[in-house]
């Protein structure tokens, strides 16, 4: 038997947009509610704490996706079929795209994207290693934004994207709407959509999620002012706030805040912005959803929902589309 090619790619670089990312930064600190995209929160040491976060006892939306996965992956496995080129968004550490790789009929290309490209690179090195038969083209770009796909060696017959972790609840429902229509251009004709999305359930399960005892969250939210600092020449004292983070039952979504510990003065990019003491930026928000309010957003989008794994809680799902 010959030995298997190498099937890592160079990496594709589509993000370049540094200027774009500095001018969303800077409107969005210039709002009256101060506001920075949950996307900066992943540079190579946020990745690392966000793969913290989920190995904590109160996160549990990673442990029981995981759970969900590989209870029915062989079902998941017969949707997608054979010869599908399976596209993730938001990539991050791969770790439930393993379960997926290993029973998958005959794959013809994995395509992970992700905007933080030394951590892009290290994971798929490591999966390369693992799944040697399997072509891996990595694409390094801002996946709300429509992107090129890269041309595996062998013809995929449909694309599916792959989208875990309830990554969709850190978008307004607005902007959700829009990222699934990306997807849904990305999936292409006779494509589908494998997506994690977390579900409404009781208060306190939530908010323990995003306060846990050991600090992370806090560590992870405050870094990406430590970003900022180094990537966008900032000056954030990261002493100078702190982690807030509740659930607001009436928009059905943790609301996660950098509140500041007194009045300051900092500059982004020579442009300079003012808090006061108690005032918030706002980090991130993750919208929890009913089976039934998903199935319209997607439906909006042009996916049907074809096929819903849950957890004996009913706290997470895990959700097979299809282009409608």
């Amino acid at each position: 038997m010959p030995a298997p090619a190498n099937r890592l790619a160079e990496l594709t670089k589509q993000d370049d947009s540094v200027n774009d990312d500095l001018r969303d930064i800077l409107d969005g600190l210039s709002l009256p509610q101060k506001t920075i995209s949950p996307k900066f929160f992943y540079d190579e040491r946020g990745s690392e704490l966000f793969d913290a976060i989920t190995r904590l006892p109160e996160y549990y939306l990673t442990r029981t996706e995981l759970d969900i996965m590989s209870a029915h992956v062989d079902e998941m496995a017969d949707l997608i079929g054979r010869h599908a080129s399976l596209i993730e968004f938001g990539s991050g550490s791969s770790l439930k795209i393993r379960i997926l790789l290993e029973h998958l009929h005959e794959p013809a290309v994995y395509v992970p994207v992700d905007i933080s490209e030394d951590y892009l690179v290290a994971t798929v090195e490591s999966l390369a290693q693992d799944f040697p038969h399997i072509e891996i083209l990595p694409v390094a770009a801002d996946f709300t934004q429509p992107f090129e796909l890269p041309n595996p060696r062998i013809m995929p017959e449909r694309n599916i994207v792959y989208f875990p972790g309830s990554t969709i609840g850190n978008f307004s429902p607005e902007a959700a709407l829009d990222l699934l229509r990306v997807m849904h251009h990305e999936a292409g004709e006779g494509g589908g959509l494998l997506i994690g999305v977390d579900l409404q359930k009781d208060k306190a399960v939530i908010e323990r999620a995003y306060n846990d005892k050991a600090g992370i969250t806090a560590e992870f939210n405050l870094n990406i002012l430590r970003h900022i600092n180094r990537a966008f020449d900032a000056d954030f004292d990261l002493d100078a706030f702190e982690h807030e983070a509740f659930y607001n039952e009436q928009h059905g979504r943790i609301e996660m805040y950098l509140r500041s510990r007194r009045d300051q003065r900092f500059t982004v990019a020579g442009h300079g912005f003012e808090l006061s003491e108690g005032e918030r930026i706002l980090t991130e928000h993750s919208h929890k959803y009913s089976l039934q309010g998903f199935a319209a957003m997607a439906a909006e989008a042009g996916f049907a929902v074809e096929r819903v794994w849950t957890d004996a809680n009913d706290w997470f799902s895990v959700q097979y589309c299809t282009r409608a």
